[in-house]
This record gives structure tokens, sequence and C-alpha cells, in this order.
């Protein structure tokens, strides 16, 4: 072994552990220089999955969702103060300063946007409830309710080569923030990358012991271990995709799947885009970003470009002269626009799948056996020039089925709106697509036309194009993913994805109960009435505590009052014969917002203490009109208590139900408080 080399570590049971024997070199995508060697034998796989199971799961299922995404927002912090150690390491794989931010700046806003989805979209509490109560039973003494909890076995995520900063936080973070801990299985290419991010990750003392574990090298024998409580995802091609998804255990135990596969992602060029739009410019920029960032290796790069047919020749010009432009060489030169692939075997990868295109396509630009690198050796690195092809006939079959993961794409022309949806669907699905376009109505027949074959599409037109970040950039908040060939999973996608390690149950059961088990009042759960619950802390308050107040009766002056003083002088309120005729009043009625406010005026305790603030309603309906007369009741209870982790209050959800004199709702609706944790 070369001095300089050193031997990559597993991060499993506690400790790091180099594999055993010499290990497979791996080289300097620039320099042809052995960075290290990796190996995973002496790995023991079975009690690396035990441990997360044993450990890191209970460990973060003691954790709330807040808590969880607190500790997500610190590490990215961490993460984020150790940037220039990866960006460093990032060059040797072959990427651009630029390159290098696309993946590491990207990995850690994916930790930041979990947290934050985190702390606004799930609850302080370690049970996700999942939609509304159903009634089961006329009495309202039977109900069922769904919630998801975390599975209790192991995250393993199989990463590919081209994004070993990203592709790992992408999984990590829906993961970790559902209370399930990951087995990161990097990429042999770059997991020299991987290994320093899953360092500074243990580092940073913040993670539950067990919660994060690294194998570097050979998977050996690890999804042989597999659980029905595990789950799988993985990043990589088709094939391997198809022989994961067969493997026994996994169909045996019926394990969770999830993969991001090959993608032939589409761009489309809008017939209004002619020479000198701002929307032509945009696509032939877009196009060759999309070959040159990563050197092209990224799942969402456009390998097929669609053009309207008598625009091809021009974009093809205005393309190959753009990447006339691009200098290719070593990364850590600021002149070079265009890095090395991750290593000399890609290199070679993606010339056999480029042969296979030049059988029914011809070269625009570029020179698959040569190229002129600045600052580097191209005969020890894996240099590649930027390849734009152009196939005049789109009928053929091997630039819809054959991708070159790469620098490289293929122009394609269309006649028909239809022709150009039919093109699209030819991929046989999808992670990205884009449609290059001012006119709005052949965007939509386009995206209606081609979004059951992609999972995610960028419009792209003058309005946007500012902030717009891009055909080939997943966003956390938004799938990754598509179907058939692209592997048929999400990824990511906000809360969705964390929902993906979450276990879906339906409880059945009495208010009472399902109160309980959930952390949240339901109707026909025991109410707590006495000191009002305004006067109460949050250390104080319980789910149930209520207040029941009225009754007030609505005038006709009082609705003639609030017409006058808000303005709202809708007929409904002012003009009795319109009234009458109206079938659902039959007559004068009160404001909806009227009857609110009056419901306000019931319930609160004005005086000053824990309730801080009042921030909204929420699923606010009216039910039964008011009319001069009615008797008001409103009845006020505690629904949901949320305490902020870094705060001295938190939020409180109440149920408000206002009634008539027989005892009809004629509003329900949820009042939401800030109270604060401790008496002033």
């Amino acid at each position: 072994m070369a001095e300089h080399s050193t031997a990559l570590r597993s991060y499993v049971g506690g400790r790091w552990q180099a594999g055993d024997g010499e290990g497979t070199p791996l080289h300097d995508a620039v320099t042809g220089e052995e960075v290290a060697r990796i190996s995973s034998a002496g790995v023991d796989m079975a009690a690396a999955l035990e441990h997360g199971r044993r450990t890191g799961g209970p460990a973060l299922r003691e954790l709330t969702f807040h808590q969880r995404a607190a500790l997500l927002k610190a590490l990215a912090s961490h993460l984020r103060e150790h940037r220039d150690e990866l960006y460093a390491l990032s060059a040797r794989t072959g990427a651009t300063l630029g390159d290098s931010k696309f993946d590491v700046d990207g990995g850690i806003g994916v930790l930041f946007t979990y947290a934050s989805k985190g702390k606004r979209e799930l609850p302080n509490d370690t049970v996700y409830v999942d939609g509304a109560v159903e009634p089961l039973s006329k009495g309202g003494t039977f109900l069922g309710q769904h919630i998801a909890t975390p599975l209790r076995g192991v995250a393993v995520q199989i990463n590919a080569f081209n994004f070993p900063v990203w592709g790992p936080l992408e999984k990590f973070a829906p993961a970790f923030l559902a209370g399930v801990p990951s087995l990161v299985k990097p990429a042999s290419q770059t997991a020299y990358l991987t290994e320093k991010l899953v360092e500074l990750m243990i580092g940073s003392g913040l993670l539950p012991e067990g919660s994060l574990q690294l194998v570097c090298g050979s998977a050996g024998d690890l999804l042989d271990h597999l659980t029905g409580q595990d789950l799988v995802s993985f990043t990589g091609s088709a094939s391997t995709a198809q022989k994961l998804r067969a493997h026994p255990a996994i169909v045996r135990h019926s394990v969770r799947f999830n993969a991001e596969a090959d993608s032939l992602n589409c761009s489309i060029l809008g017939p209004d885009a002619v020479s000198g739009t701002p929307e032509f410019d945009l696509f032939v920029k877009q196009l060759v970003t999309e070959m040159t960032v990563k050197a092209g290796q990224k799942c969402t790069a456009i390998r097929r470009a669609f053009v309207p047919a008598d625009r091809l020749g021009e974009v093809a010009e205005a393309a190959a002269a753009r990447l006339a432009k691009v200098t290719v060489g070593n990364p850590a030169n600021p002149d070079v626009r265009m890095g090395a692939l991750a290593s000399l075997e890609q290199r070679e990868e993606v010339r056999r799948s480029l042969k296979a295109l030049l059988d029914v396509a011809g070269i625009v630009y570029g020179d698959p056996e040569r190229v002129e690198v600045l600052d580097a050796d191209a005969g020890r690195g894996a240099f590649l020039s930027p390849v734009l092809l152009r196939a005049d006939d789109p009928t053929r079959a091997e630039p819809h089925a054959v991708e070159a993961f790469g620098p490289v794409s293929t122009l394609m022309p269309y006649t028909s709106t239809e022709e150009v949806i039919a093109l699209a669907a030819r991929g046989e699905g999808s992670l990205a697509g884009s449609v290059v376009t001012a006119d709005a109505g052949f965007a939509r027949e386009v995206v209606l036309g081609v979004a059951p074959f992609h999972g995610r599409l960028l419009v792209l037109d003058r309005d946007d194009a500012k902030e717009s970040t891009g055909h080939g950039s997943p966003m956390p908040a938004l799938v990754h993913g598509g179907p058939g060939r692209a592997g048929g999973g999400e990824e990511m996608g906000g809360i969705r994805g964390v929902l993906h390690h979450l276990q879906r149950t339906a409880v059945q059961g009495s208010p009472k109960v399902l109160a309980e088990i959930t952390g949240r009042w339901v109707p026909g759960a025991p109410r707590t009435q006495g000191v009002h619950p305004f006067r109460k802390s949050l250390a104080e308050l319980k789910i149930g505590d209520s207040v029941v107040a009225g009754p007030r009766t609505v005038t006709q002056a009082d609705i003639d009052h609030f017409a006058e003083f808000t303005g709202d002088t809708f007929y409904a309120h002012t003009d009795q014969a319109a009234a009458e005729a109206n079938p659902l009043f039959g007559g004068i009625v009160a404001h909806g917002y009227l009857v609110v406010s009056f419901a306000a005026g019931l319930f609160v305790s004005p005086e000053p203490g824990p309730v801080l603030a009042n921030y909204g309603l929420e699923n606010l309906r009216f039910l039964t009109p008011v009319k001069p007369g009615d008797e008001l009741t409103v009845t006020l209870t505690a629904k949901q208590i949320t305490p902020r982790e870094n705060a001295d209050y938190g939020e409180v959800c109440w149920d408000a139900d206002v009634t008539n004199a027989a005892g009809e709702s004629v509003a329900k609706y949820d009042v939401l408080t800030l109270v604060a944790k401790e008496d002033r």
C-alpha cells in the first residue's frame, strides 16, 4: 500500500473499524493517485443492524419530533462550519468548487429544511396523528384514528458515487426525524468523502449512539439480516435496483424498498421560444449547465433535449458555441468549468454508452476520445469532453433507452405537442423533466401529458428564471424520485419522506382512550372544568381543560351595528326581503365573524396571565344560521399542547364549539394561542 494511502473505516457498533486485508485501491479522479483503500471484510453486518435496532432506535424514539428537528439543525450548523474540509476532499472526486458546493451545501440544506419542517409541521410528541378522527358509531362512543409510529428497525441507505455528501444526507434527514436509525453504505469510488462526512457527524457529539452507522466497502451479507421492520433506500442503476428488490430477505419480509435509478430526463423547448427570446436562451443555458455540472454525473441531468424541428439547427449551433467556452481540467484551478468524471472506469462506461448512441446520432460538439485539459494530465485523470449529439430521427430506440452517465446529451426534433409528449414518455419513467416556454397553455398540455412519467417537472420562463433552482436540483420539500425506469420510489418530499419511515396504524376505541393515546382531546373525551384554563400556564394546563361560557343573545341591533362598523353589508345581514328569498337563510342572519367575535368575548379571561397571544384560527366552519334572538353558548377545550423547545412558551390548540339554545352547533373551529410555560 502506498505510504500516503489510508484504509477507509466503517463506523459500526459504536466504534471505527478498518476492514481486513489490503482492500481495493481508490484513485484521485484528477491525478490518478491512490487516495485510499476500501474493504468491509471483517465487519459484522448482523451485529451492526442489531446495534441500530437495540441502541439507536430506542434512543431516537425517546425524543420528540421537535427534539430530533433541533438536533438536525444543530448538526447542519456544525457541518456548515466544516465545509472547507469537505470541499477539499471533494476536489479529489473530480468536482469543481461549484460542484462541491452543489453537493455539500445542498446536503446541509436538506438538514436545515427537515429541521424547519419538523418543527412547523410535526407535533412536539413521539406520535404522529394522521388525519381526522373517524366516527364509527351513531352515539360517538366508538371512534377510529390513524396514528403513525417509527418502525423498529434500521434504514439501510445505499448511495451512488456522484453525490457522496448530498446523497447520504437526503436519506438520513427524514429517517432521523422519523426516529429511525440509519446505516449508510456509500458507493466505493467516492466513499472517502462520505467517510469524512460521517466522521464530522459522529464527532459533533450531537447524535445518539446507534442512530448513524457507516459501512465502507462491499455490502456483503448485509441484506440477508433484514427484518420486516427495516427499510432499504437505494440510489444507483436500474439493473442493480432490480436485483436488490428481488433479494430473498426483502421479498420474504416485505421490506420497504425505495429506489432512485436510471433516468433519461428530458427538456422541451416550446414552439413559442424562437431565437432571441429569453426562453430560447434559457433553454440553451440550462442544457449546457446540466451537461457540465458534476461533469454530467447527475441522476437528474438532461439526457434528451426536444426542440421544434425547424429550430434544431439554431439550438445546436447556440449550444455548441456555449460548450466551446467550457474549460475542462483540474478543478483546483479557478478557470476550470468542468472537472473529471469520478473514475477512469466511469469514463469508460460513458464511452461504451456513447458508442451505442453514435449508431443513430451525430456529434454536434465534442470528441469522446480526446479532450484538452487545463492544469492536469489528460492521460492520468478521468477527463472527458462534453459531447452534444443530434438525432434527426427521434423514433429510434437508442436515445430513449441508453443513458451515458456523464457530460452527454442528445438533441431531437418534434413537430407537434402530441408528438413531444409521446417522445418524453418513451423514457419509461424519469426523475425530472423541464418545459421551457412562455406559453402557459402549451405548458399545461405538456405537463399534464408527461406528468404520469415524471417525478418532478419544471416550467421555466422569463418570469421565474431569476429565482428558479434549475432543472437538475432536487428540493427537500418536493418529491425526488420517479416512476418506472426511474425506480418507482420517492425520496425526501418533505414530511412525505418522514412518513415513509413510520407505520400507519388504525386505532379503534372510545374517545377517552384515543385522547390518551394521541395526546389530543377528541369530542366525547372527558372535559375538566374549574379554574379558567386561560389562568393556567403550560405546566399546569392539561388536555381536556375547558370552560363553558354564555349564553349571549344576538339582537338585530348587534347585526346592524356589526354591518355598519365593519362595512360588511352583504344582503343576508341587511336586506330582509332578499334574505328571506335565500333558501339557505329564510331571513336576516348574523355575520359569521360576529358569531366568532361574540364567542371570543364569552370565553376570554381578559386579565394579564399565561396566555400571551392569539395567533389564529383553523378549520372554521359555520354550520347553522344565527338569527336575531338566538342565544349563543361556547365551549372551549384544550385540544393539543405543544411546548416549544427553545422558548419560554408553547402553542395551545383549543376546540371551540359555539351552540344555540337548541344545542345545535352554529360554528366549530380551532383557536390557536401562545401560552407561557410557567406563571409570570
